[in-house]
């Protein structure tokens, strides 16, 4: 057997993975999430961002299936921002999308020089620029949606950061409507899959992805290396939070998540609602 007839076993074994051995906890969650949230429509035109690391990954594999094994007719590209990495970085992606049977296209940008001498929140800077260029990108090649690969343990942290770190109750929906580029959505298939089936699944099929190529990654790295104080993101600090409380309450992560789908107002000092802010008081007498 050749090198391309290896290949070709591989990607097949990769994909068949996700349709079988992990059908209960990444493929059933995600067709979940896009039933559950209307998320594809028959004609769109979706651009998967690919960022090099695992969840992306798996979700331009499952948009792969779903396009072929689905009743639905839509259109798929996918994209790879090259916002500055390394080399060997970059042709690892280059490598795992050859691997992986994911055609993808890939541009170049200069994000990370932009937000590297940048002290206060370089990581959310970096995360808006990049999604600034891929919906540029995107509506360049005709698409009217961009899916990335947030999974449901992303959301369930971010409503617990907005509470303990932003005194406010949001969470990171399914999908919406950018503000910046008219006419075009922001979807995220994997909605509902835990990300200890990702890790699950790579584990499964011996593959290597970047798990972060940033330089504020890179420096906490070496920072480690030569033993010195290492600066945890908030983020992090709440991902070990959560693990710590499902130890103890394994349906703690679930609770988190019906949380901010079971708010009830008549139990709320105060809500946000169409950019108004609202009080109890105001139908208190009422």
């Amino acid at each position: 057997m050749n090198r391309s007839d290896n290949v070709d076993t591989r990607t097949r074994d990769i994909e068949r993975s996700i349709i079988k051995q992990y059908r209960k906890t990444i493929w059933r969650p995600f067709v979940s999430a896009l039933n559950e949230y209307d998320m594809i429509r028959p004609g769109d035109h979706i651009a998967v961002c690919i960022s090099g690391g695992k969840d992306s990954f798996v979700l331009a594999k499952c948009m792969q299936e779903i396009l072929r094994h689905g009743k639905m007719k839509f259109d798929l590209e996918f994209l790879v921002m090259d916002p500055g990495y390394h080399p060997d970085n970059r042709r690892l992606i280059e490598d795992n999308a050859g691997l992986m049977g994911i055609p993808v296209r890939i541009f170049d940008s200069d994000i990370f020089d932009v937000v590297v001498d940048v002290k206060e929140s370089p990581c959310y800077l970096c995360a808006r620029m990049r999604r600034g260029w891929l919906y540029a990108r995107a509506r360049e090649l005709g698409c009217n949606k961009i899916a990335l690969g947030h999974h449901f343990d992303d959301v369930i942290e971010t409503i617990l950061m907005s509470m303990l770190y932003g005194a406010q109750i949001n969470t990171m929906m399914p999908k919406l409507h950018s503000t910046n580029f008219p006419g075009m959505e922001l979807i995220r298939p994997l909605y509902l899959v835990r990300e200890s089936a990702i890790l699950d699944w790579k584990e499964f099929n011996r593959l290597r992805f970047l798990q972060c190529a940033c330089r504020f990654t890179e420096q906490i790295a070496r920072e480690k290396a030569l033993e010195e104080p290492v600066h945890s993101s908030k983020r992090q600090e709440i991902k070990e939070l959560i693990r710590n409380l499902e130890n103890v309450s394994p349906g703690v992560a679930m609770n988190i998540f019906r949380s901010v789908e079971n708010v009830n107002l008549d139990a709320c000092i105060g809500y946000v609602k169409g950019g108004q802010r609202r009080h109890f008081l105001e139908t208190y007498s009422d």
